[in-house]
């Protein structure tokens, strides 16, 4: 009987060895070994079936230490022949994610590479070194515009950020572009599009400029005036020169980072960063005062330091500061706004064209950027304008 079980355990193993060489050989495919293999378990089937048979009808004619030997050999041998399958598949499984971290470290590199050309956007954006020996009693408003100017190409730049993220994500343009200017606006160049969404940016990032809580001053020795004139001053100088992301995590209670907080919330809603990203992750980091670890938020908090910045500058000087936008379908002023394509202002083919009539000067279709009235000096607005009319 022992030698029976030995002799049926041995089979048994076989048959194991055989079907693990039958999985093996499904990928790759490879139809030799296939057919070996179904042949094994077959034949060690036909083993067992006979065993069977023979055991029934007592006509069993094993001998004892014969059998048990020979046993144990095959088993082993089914056992040696599992784990060399076992090892080939580790091998092929090996050599596998040997590719895939080929692929990953393709991918990084890619993205490495992707961020360094976004970082080297953000550089362009304009260093604020020129900035670092300005002294308060020289303000006037022409630092101001000069601070404004480097502020709109970091919106640009995040902007431009926003439309790559919006196009991997499949977004339709055209539908976002009519729901923030409507649909009666016509862009002759595919790239004026981009106008719109940076007309919505600076729409959300300039909201509240004159009213925002975070530039409420308490009362003290000093005129209120003066009081508010230093203190704006102060925090311009003290932030300027600081990494946004740094400054954010070390200070979550600052009136900065409650501004930004504020911005990220109110420009990126939650539809809107689900679509972009796939997840809600970015906005819980930012809810519980944290400060999120993407190229997408580094480029939102540098243009929300240059929009606060610019805040404390127009605070810190002696004048009253209102913002304005331009209405819709209004005649363009050469004194309040600025044309963000010229080639719209200046088209040659209307200056020749006898069919433009004196009164079909081009018509404001949205604002881009607001303008400011700082005391008497007008810092125009930067418009898009529809085409003159034939």
């Amino acid at each position: 009987m022992e030698a029976l079980v030995a002799k049926l355990f041995a089979s048994v193993t076989s048959i194991k060895a055989a079907y693990a060489e039958l999985q093996m050989a499904q990928s790759p495919y490879n139809s030799d070994a296939i057919q070996a293999a179904d042949q094994a378990v077959v034949d060690e089937l036909k083993v067992i079936s006979e065993l069977k048979r023979s055991f029934l009808k007592k006509e069993l004619d094993l001998s004892p230490q014969v059998t048990l030997m020979l046993s144990e050999i095959q088993e082993q041998q089914s056992l040696m022949k599992t784990y060399e399958i076992t090892i080939k598949k580790m091998q092929a499984e090996s050599e596998h994610k040997n590719v895939d971290i080929v692929s990953l470290k393709k991918k990084l590199g890619e993205l490495l590479s992707f961020n360094k050309s976004l970082e080297k956007k953000l550089d362009a954006s304009g260093s604020l070194s020129m900035f670092d020996n300005l002294q308060f009693p020289v303000l006037n408003p022409t630092h101001f515009a000069q601070f404004l100017h480097y502020t709109v190409r970091s919106i640009r730049n995040f902007v431009k950020l926003m439309i790559r993220e919006m196009e991997s994500a499949s977004w339709d343009l055209n539908a976002a572009i009519e729901c923030i200017v409507g649909s009666d606006t016509e862009f002759p160049e595919p790239t004026h599009r981009s106008f719109a969404f940076e007309s919505f940016v600076c729409k959300t990032m300039f909201e509240g400029f004159t009213t925002d809580t975070n530039f409420i001053l308490q009362n003290d020795s000093l005129p209120l005036d003066e009081q508010q004139n230093h203190q704006m001053f102060d925090k311009f100088k003290k932030l300027k020169p600081v990494n946004p992301k740094i400054f954010i995590s070390q200070n979550p209670n600052s009136s900065f980072a409650k501004f930004t907080r504020s911005k990220y919330l109110q420009l990126v809603h939650a539809k809107m960063e689900c679509s972009l990203f796939g997840n809600l992750n970015q906005r819980k980091i930012i809810n519980s005062g944290g400060v999120p670890d993407t190229t997408f938020y580094a480029a939102f908090a540098e243009m929300s330091k240059r929009v606060w910045l610019l805040r404390c500058l127009a605070f810190s000087l002696h004048n009253d500061v209102t913002i304005f936008q331009v209405r819709k379908k209004s005649r363009f002023s050469e004194v309040y706004m600025q044309c963000v394509t010229e080639e719209i202002l200046f088209s040659p083919a209307d200056m020749n064209d006898s069919t433009v009539g004196s009164g079909s000067e081009p018509r404001v279709r949205f604002t881009v950027v607001p303008g400011f009235k700082i005391g008497e000096t007008v810092v125009q607005s930067r418009v898009y304008l529809s085409p003159p009319r034939r």
